[in-house]
């Protein structure tokens, strides 16, 4: 094994050392609770694959909650599906890139059959595959993936930026079905990463006031940073108050909910103004219940509701993932600030449950080569 790394360490082509390296270290999800880090084979690449040495990956919320809680499609299995890398070989029918070349990972593999794709709406395809999920992901040294599913990094970007590429896009697509317009008031509820995307995306819309609202102050700290204007600790102050105060009682156009509980959906319905919109980007992980008298605030304000899935588009994978990459090269989003965490894959146990057990504040984690 030993020779085996020198000969990883001293190749030059990296085309022949994809073939000549047969084995890897990944991350291996067995059960609930139970990932492992250990040696696997390579996974060969048919003609129109492409196979990418891992730089960087993401962890998503729904990682810890797949793999600690709720289980996944099938197991064993490698998680992960926000990842960037290296080309290191190309089946013979690729013709989109070549080795060496820096790409960011697109997980979804759209069926291209059904209805909804057939008119471009491919986050909502009817048999869809998904690196990380369905298929092997990114907590590996190797991964393949179809030659559609990847993009070329720009030259300016590291490769822990285009990590962030899948939920800064994430966070574009929901932006953009919320149309938030010129001057438009917009509060986010939730200072993680993803909230903290929604709240670059929403000022780049135009939005003029934006008032995240969070329990952490460290959190906030950063929403400051990439541009909130207001930033409201919910342990300190009753957010829906203060911002009906700030607000003249006319409350936001857009409220943003990026949690998932029902706390803070309750909040974003009662500070959103008359004909307002609710966005719903955070996922249930409980049952979600309203209590009646604030069930009502939909009917007698004629909100919208809005529910957001995924991060696609025609042509796939869409507007989101491109215009993620144009305003990551011009400098107008920042994600190295949302980034607070990077770990070698070798500690994916330790990290994970720590991550579940909530033993540390943290934004995005990265693992990183």
């Amino acid at each position: 094994m030993e020779k085996l790394q020198k000969e990883k360490n001293d190749y030059s082509n990296k085309e022949e050392l994809a073939k000549l390296v047969k084995s890897m270290k990944a991350a291996i999800y067995y059960n609930i609770g139970d990932i492992r880090y250990e040696e696997v084979n390579i996974p060969e690449v048919d003609p129109q694959e492409v196979l990418l040495k891992v730089k960087a990956a993401g962890i998503c919320g729904s990682d810890v909650f797949r793999v600690m809680k709720a289980g996944s499609y099938s197991h064993p299995l490698i998680p992960g599906h926000e990842f960037s890398g290296e080309v290191v070989e190309i089946g013979k029918k690729v013709t989109n890139v070549k080795v060496g070349d820096r790409v960011v990972a697109i997980p979804l593999i759209p069926c291209r059959k059904c209805n909804l794709c057939n008119i471009g709406q491919y986050s909502l395809c009817e048999n869809y595959n998904y690196l990380g999920s369905r298929s092997d992901g990114g907590f590996a040294e190797f991964a393949k993936l179809p030659q559609g599913n990847l993009l070329k990094l720009p030259s300016s970007l590291s490769y822990e930026e285009a990590a962030m590429v899948e939920p800064a896009a994430v966070a574009l697509h929901g932006v953009l079905r919320a149309e938030i317009n010129i001057g438009n008031r917009v509060a986010v509820l939730g200072g993680g990463s993803l909230g903290l995307l929604a709240v670059q995306w929403a000022k780049i819309m135009g939005a003029t006031q934006i008032y995240v609202v969070d329990i952490v102050e460290e959190k906030l700290k950063i929403a400051k940073e990439v541009g909130a204007n207001y930033c409201i600790n919910a342990k300190d102050t009753e957010p829906v108050k203060q911002i009906m105060s700030i607000t003249k009682n006319n409350g936001v156009d857009v409220a943003i909910e990026a949690v998932g509980s029902n706390v803070t959906r309750e909040q974003s319905l009662r500070l959103t103004t008359k004909l307002g919109k609710v966005l719903c980007l955070g996922s249930a992980y409980s049952q979600v219940i309203f209590p009646a008298n604030v069930y009502e605030y939909i009917l007698r304000h004629e909100l919208t509701i809005l529910g957001s899935w995924n991060s696609y588009s025609a042509p796939f994978p869409g507007r989101e993932w491109r215009n993620t990459l144009y305003f990551l090269q011009n400098g107008r989003l920042k994600v190295k600030p949302l980034i607070t965490h990077k770990f070698k894959l070798k500690e994916v146990s330790r990290v994970f449950q720590a991550m579940l057990n909530q033993d540390f504040t943290f934004g995005k984690v990265l693992f990183v080569s």
